[in-house]
């Protein structure tokens, strides 16, 4: 599946596994890409919606993620 905004790329592997470091992480490198706020804002909402494997479901669904 291709994500959302396949041009933005987020490193996971090996850094902190908070989900909130993680949506911080993605929203930043949208922002970084110029990603509209109301699109970062969408993503925000989507990744908050359910638990820790919503959170990383969501990321894979929006950016590439390393």
């Amino acid at each position: 599946m291709t994500p959302k905004y396949p041009n933005v790329t987020v490193r996971l592997v090996g850094e902190d596994g908070n989900a909130f470091f993680i949506i911080g992480r993605v929203g930043a490198a949208l922002r970084k890409a110029g990603v509209p706020n109301e699109e970062i804002e969408a993503f925000r909402r989507e990744a908050m919606s359910g638990d820790y494997d919503n959170v990383l479901a969501t990321c894979l669904r929006w950016v590439e993620v390393e």
